[in-house]
């Protein structure tokens, strides 16, 4: 022990009294680096030094914010960067459409008053995949979804029957979408009158009025699309899978739910 101190340049009693203070301030940094790398890679690379914090504050550690980035810096934790999303929707048919009953009112008071859908497309190396998804607008928990090589009408009921599994009423819901020709089909309106479920559809040409619902495909591009590549639908289909299921739904913090996750404020509210 005497020659490692003369190596340090320490005196015996400096290490021991080192040695016996676990939480002096470089094992303090030590164990908050850990905890801060560790969240960040359950976040899948994607969260900055706010959701990072709010995840430390409920874990009961209360960390300044330019000490988090500071620690990011030094530990190169950079989170993914986001990308413009452009999302497309064929409103050029002549089945019904329905009035903008929703508003914009993205905020109900509880879960099952209002849900949005939308679809996008995930390139892979076997040609496309189509997504289509329910989000409720209380707790923004993806309720159902659905892939897809054909972007079809059934693609969005398929949606729509998952969402509808584990709902015990819907006399109260609203469903709004935007004017696509899938949400204007007989086959999606038939289900939606067939659970009493109220239809609402965008303004033309006003993606403002269904951004909730692109919203989500832009997180859900920007956090894992983006920076993966599938060989084929079934590795997307999967990725995809653990990201809504596994993360989105469960673990992920937003800001709009005052970095809650969706399934916590279904708790918080059920309780």
């Amino acid at each position: 022990m005497t020659l490692l101190c003369e190596c340090m340049l320490v005196s015996r009693s400096r290490y021991y009294e080192w040695k016996l203070k676990p939480n002096g301030e470089k094992t303090k940094r030590q164990q908050e680096q850990e905890r801060i790398k560790l969240i960040f890679d359950q976040s899948r690379g994607t969260y900055g030094h706010r959701r990072i914090q709010k995840a430390l504050a409920k874990e009961g550690i209360r960390c300044n914010h330019k000490r988090i980035i500071r620690l990011m810096k030094i530990m190169n934790l950079t989170p993914k960067v986001k990308r413009k999303f452009k999302a497309t929707t064929n409103s050029k048919h002549n089945l019904p459409v329905v009035h903008n009953l929703l508003a914009r009112n993205f905020n109900p008071p509880r879960p099952n008053i209002a849900w949005v859908g939308d679809i996008t497309y995930i390139w892979t190396n076997e040609g496309w995949l189509y997504l289509s998804t329910v989000i409720d607008l209380c707790s923004r928990k993806v309720k159902g979804w659905a892939l897809n090589e054909r972007m079809d009408a059934q693609l969005c009921v398929s949606a729509l029957e998952m969402a509808l599994l584990n709902t015990k009423s819907t006399k109260e819901l609203m469903f709004h979408s935007d004017r696509g020709v899938q949400y204007a089909s007989y086959a999606f309106r038939g289900q939606l009158l067939s659970h009493s479920i109220t239809q609402s559809m965008s303004r033309l040409q006003n993606c403002w009025d269904n951004a909730v619902a692109e919203s989500f495909f832009g997180t859900l591009k920007q956090e894992l699309i983006y920076h993966c590549k599938f060989n084929t639908r079934e590795e997307a289909k999967l990725a995809i899978f653990e990201y809504i299921e596994v993360f989105y739904n469960k673990v992920r913090l937003h800001s709009t739910l005052n970095y809650n996750s969706p399934e916590d404020i279904e708790r918080l509210l059920a309780a």
